[in-house]
């Protein structure tokens, strides 16, 4: 991986030196800032559209009542989303009143065109899925959604056959399977092998790694693009790092916290696609977003940070 990231630095940098041939040379730093601060992308393999590399998860942080200290908040850590590059927010019905709270700040930012919505079936039945989806769409104020996935696997070929209709009428543009446990990843590998998938939501982090073995290599080998789920291990790897000192040979990939740290190995994998930490403060989606922004560690490096998380 790092012979290809350092070809597509070295092919930047290139172009970088041409421009600075014509440009002010305070025009040719200025735009290579811009570009060094730019978040990360990574192609939708069945498209060739690209997704910046960090997005927003909504489980739990955006099940809220929208007082007007929530509202602003939640209206802040979208905002700030959208002006750092990232667009995918992943929600689901099973996420209480997240759909909603989305769809109305959304609605209320009129930021919903620089944005990647992806949200769920989850339910039994052809004509409850359905149901189950027009209702997600009224919620988030959405005609279309860009990306609907099965979440956890529920009734998977009933709603895939589904999904596949939608996609053909023009009401979703991609379509996928999540699951969130390990122990799941037998069926999703089943699915993987015998479904044509756009998109696979898994649980991948330095403290669960099992989707390395067999599910990525599958992933690419069918082309599909990958969400990660869960990158923080549900908050045990912040449990496990707390009052540790960040490694000073991080900055070599332009990491400057723990959240980064787990983040910048997450996507370091050349076959994820985005991954998408959840959270409702403003200063947490900062720094998550410069997770996505910079140099990514190569594989020596990567195996390091496995290194120092195992000596927790």
């Amino acid at each position: 991986m790092r012979e290809n990231l350092t070809r597509r630095e070295a092919a930047r940098l290139i172009t970088a030196g041409a421009g600075g041939l014509l440009l002010p040379s305070g025009a040719a730093r200025a735009q290579a800032a811009n570009e060094s601060s730019a978040m990360l992308m990574r192609a939708i393999p069945s498209s060739g559209e690209k997704l910046p590399m960090i997005g927003l998860g909504t489980w739990r942080t955006f099940d809220v009542n929208l007082t007007s200290a929530t509202r602003k908040q939640l209206e802040e850590v979208l905002s700030l989303l959208a002006k750092l590059g990232g667009c995918l927010i992943d929600t689901s019905p099973m996420y209480g009143r997240a759909e909603q709270v989305i769809g109305d700040l959304t609605a209320a930012l009129g930021i919903r065109e620089k944005l990647f919505f992806a949200t769920k079936v989850w339910t039994q039945g052809k004509q409850a899925g359905i149901e189950s989806m027009k209702r997600s769409m009224a919620r988030l104020r959405a005609e279309r959604i860009d990306l609907m996935q099965v979440h956890n696997l529920a009734d998977v070929s009933t709603h895939l056959a589904t999904l596949r209709e939608w996609k053909a009428q023009g009401r979703i543009r991609y379509i996928g399977i999540t699951h969130y446990e390990s122990g799941a990843f037998p069926d999703v590998e089943k699915i993987l092998r015998r479904e044509k998938l756009d998109f696979l939501q898994i649980n991948y982090s330095l403290m669960e790694r099992e989707a390395e073995k067999r599910i990525l290599p599958l992933a690419q080998e069918r082309g599909v693009a990958v969400i990660v789920n869960r990158p923080f291990g549900g908050g045990d790897l912040f449990e496990r790092a707390r009052a540790k000192e960040l490694p000073d040979w991080v900055t070599e990939f332009d990491c400057r916290s723990w959240a980064q740290f787990f983040l910048k190995w997450i996507i370091a994998h050349p076959v994820v696609t985005c991954v998408i930490p959840a959270t409702d403060k403003p200063r947490h989606l900062e720094d998550n977003i410069q997770g996505g922004i910079g140099r990514l560690p190569d594989p020596r490096a990567r195996q390091r940070m496995v290194e120092v998380v195992s000596s927790f």
